[in-house]
């Protein structure tokens, strides 16, 4: 077994190169069938479209002291 990547022979570094190409996969993998699907499209959003009209000012604020 070599412990050094510089003196592996060429099939280590196969193994190597097939481990990460199979680790790739898998995460390219459960990234696509992880993927939320929706019949909804963008044009067609179920939450309502809110316009601001008049400026609210508040007068507390929830600032807490630490000592």
């Amino acid at each position: 077994m070599n412990h050094s990547f510089y003196s592996a022979d060429r099939m280590t570094h196969l193994k190597i190169v097939v481990v990460a190409l199979v680790a790739a996969i898998g995460v390219a993998g459960a990234g696509i069938s992880a993927r939320v699907t929706s019949d909804d499209s963008y044009a067609q959003a179920s939450i309502p479209v809110v316009k601001a009209t008049k400026t609210v000012i508040t007068a507390n604020s929830d600032q807490r002291v630490i000592r």
